[in-house]
């Protein structure tokens, strides 16, 4: 009985490692092409000024990161993967495109947001004080005003008090200079290729060059996933196009040719 007794004791410790912790709530993205964020609502910048979400907004497309600022993890992720895909992105801050970051956490100051945002300007290869920082904003907010936000673009996010942690969606929102709802691109990395189409899409071809325009009508946005894909049908139709353009071409080619060419005598009896 002893030895039992002292073998349940022992296993304590073990079994107690091995139990789950508080189940995280379903997250949910719901996509909201096409939505227009409310302009109007207020935030207070990485300097603590009081700024209306219109005045982040300017002529050029706008990568929006939800996410706050002492998350453990899951933000790091997704800012880390927007920073490397921005760089390998051949488009300049500032003038082809905007980066907007916004903490769901009420709680969070402007402090944080200002070391984030150099922290963040740090990996991007840029200064805090760099003219074209500028266009990078890091905003804080009250409960209302993030919520506006965050039901605009359809985020799912909530607070986890067992774990004194927000559970949320990951990912990026492209916004036209407006503060329209473009493309959206899921999870913690994101192809360079389809951050560029994503941009160069929001800004309705203003940004981007003719290679680009060209290549948009062989990939397309596929909502389900927030990526580009081949679009398969519309590049067979295209080689068909080509191939048949060949084609006549080549048979009026020879068409001419034999015309132009000389008929040889007839030789008379």
């Amino acid at each position: 009985m002893r030895a039992l007794l002292a073998s349940l004791v022992l296993a304590a410790p073990a079994a107690a490692q091995i139990l789950p912790g508080p189940e995280l709530p379903e997250i949910t993205w719901r996509q909201n092409l096409g939505a227009a964020l409310p302009l109007e609502t207020r935030f207070s910048d990485h300097a603590g000024r009081s700024v209306t979400l219109g005045e982040c907004l300017g002529q050029r497309p706008v990568v929006l990161a939800l996410v706050y600022y002492e998350c453990p993890m899951l933000c790091g992720l997704v800012l880390e993967g927007m920073v490397k895909s921005l760089r390998a992105v051949d488009f300049t801050t500032g003038q082809d495109f905007d980066v907007l970051a916004l903490s769901i956490d009420p709680g969070e100051t402007s402090a944080l947001a200002a070391a984030k945002r150099a922290s963040v300007l740090s990996a991007f290869g840029l200064a805090s004080d760099a003219p074209e920082a500028d266009s990078w904003r890091f905003l804080v907010g009250d409960e209302p005003a993030i919520r506006a936000v965050t039901e605009a673009v359809g985020f799912g996010y909530r607070y986890v008090p067992e774990q004194d942690e927000w559970a949320h969606a990951a990912g990026l929102t492209i916004l036209s200079p407006g503060g329209t709802v473009s493309r959206y691109l899921f999870g913690v990395e994101y192809a360079p290729r389809d951050l560029r189409f994503a941009l160069v899409e929001a800004s309705a071809g203003k940004v981007g060059t003719l290679v680009d325009q060209v290549l948009l009508r062989c990939f397309h946005y596929d909502p389900t996933r927030g990526k580009y894909g081949l679009a398969i049908l519309t590049v067979v139709r295209t080689l068909g196009t080509l191939t048949v353009g060949l084609l006549a071409f080549f048979v009026l080619r020879l068409t001419l040719r034999e015309r132009r060419s000389p008929r040889p005598a007839l030789e008379h009896g």
